[in-house]
């Protein structure tokens, strides 16, 4: 079976690799070999084997018959967008790890492949290489998933372990992670918690079937966490980890991605460094935790070539992948019931104390400030609540 890939950058260059590399594996797999026909790139890469295939043109790829699966890896809304909606239109299945894309237009991409008597396979998209995307839609289809807490984002896992373990700055951890590859060299749609937006966007989606767009989830990042937060967690026994939360309560879908502190009895608490962690919980198997390297070449290129597999087994019928356009009913914003950390200056203590509740796990002081932990309460109560105080720091505390 003939295939191509859209972009050669570092998941598409993965894609090639794995491909060629695994050929004899994938073709006892798939039941047939799989043959890169062409790579669809701008640039020119002299000296590289996929000189042999490298074309510029789009349309010499569309127009020949003989390719039957397409692995897009050029990520952005455009001309991905476009691209893929042609090739489905000719039965040409596209599998992506294309976050942004899908998060924006996978239920639509879904539906046009399903007319078209092809597929739209997407499982590198969350996760790296955890079958995150296929376990929800497979293994774990005769659950009613309940909730989807995770850590999707290595880069941010890893600055907030190097600033909790070893103690740098938020700064020097970022340089640290930039420098290791970890980080691209603009990070914002890392630290600023977008690309974490949009995986919680597509596993939002699949939980509820229908369709939730970045705007329903209220996203914050972890740039204004600081030493200090770092130091307060430790000593209330927690780490700061920043969470993808879904949950799913009488038909009605809530979602967000922020900071927790998380305590020693969640799995999530030992999810470390660039390492990914995603808790299901269903109301048939309870808890189900998938943890590994959400991102980088090999990892990501395995979870695309695991679809390529899939697409080409099952060629020419269609997935049953339930993602409507219908937009999902969406719980209320500031619904959620929750504890809170606080640091805040000492001056306003006593009165916080008094209005915002203080649990028995204690507190923890420097000069001048201190923090604590609050009752739960109503997300709206507790913002209405801070306004009278100085408040220098607030997390929300996972339960």
């Amino acid at each position: 079976m003939k295939i191509a890939i859209f972009g050669f950058g570092t998941v598409g260059s993965g894609v090639f690799d794995v491909i060629n590399m695994n050929s004899d594996i994938i073709a006892k797999r798939a039941g047939k070999p799989i043959e890169v026909k062409y790579v669809l790139d701008l640039r020119d890469f002299p000296g590289n084997p996929v000189e042999k295939v490298l074309v510029h043109d789009v349309n010499v790829i569309l127009d020949d018959p003989e390719v039957k699966i397409i692995a897009e890896v050029m990520g952005g809304i455009n001309p991905a967008l476009d691209f893929t909606k042609r090739a489905l239109m000719l039965g040409k299945s596209v599998c992506t790890s294309n976050k942004e894309l899908v998060a924006a237009h996978g239920a639509e991409l879904i539906q046009i492949a399903k007319e078209h008597n092809c597929d739209y396979y997407f499982e590198a998209s969350v996760g790296g290489g955890i079958p995150i995307i296929r376990s929800l839609c497979d293994c774990l289809v005769g659950d009613d998933i309940i909730e989807i807490k995770g850590i999707v984002n290595g880069t941010t896992n890893y600055i907030l372990t190097r600033m909790g373990e070893d103690g740098l700055a938020f700064d020097v951890a970022l340089k640290e992670a930039q420098d290791n590859g970890y980080a691209e060299r603009n990070p914002a749609a890392d630290i600023e918690g977008t690309d974490a937006q949009r995986k919680a966007a597509i596993l939002a989606s699949l939980a509820a079937g229908a369709q939730v767009d970045c705007a329903d989830i209220p996203t914050e990042g972890i740039c204004d966490i600081t030493a200090e937060d770092i130091a307060c967690a430790k000593s209330l026994g927690a780490k700061i980890k920043l969470l993808c939360n879904i949950r799913r309560d009488d038909e009605k879908v809530s979602a967000m991605v922020a900071p927790f502190l998380v305590f020693e009895n969640c799995q999530l608490y030992h999810v470390n460094n660039v390492f990914n962690g995603i808790l299901v919980t269903g109301n048939a198997t309870g808890d189900v935790l998938f943890y590994g390297k959400g991102a980088g070449k090999l990892p990501t290129a395995g979870a695309v070539a695991g679809d390529i597999i899939e697409a080409a087994k099952y060629y020419g019928i269609p997935s049953d992948i339930i993602w409507s356009t219908e937009k999902a009913h969406m719980a209320a914003q500031g619904s959620r019931l929750g504890r809170y950390y606080v640091r805040l200056d000492e001056k306003d203590a006593m009165e916080a104390r008094k209005v915002l509740g203080v649990t028995a796990e204690g507190s923890s002081s420097k000069a001048g400030e201190v923090a604590f932990l609050t009752e739960t309460m109503n997300e709206k109560d507790f913002n209405d609540k801070i306004k009278a105080f100085n408040v220098l720091s607030k997390i929300r505390v996972y339960d």
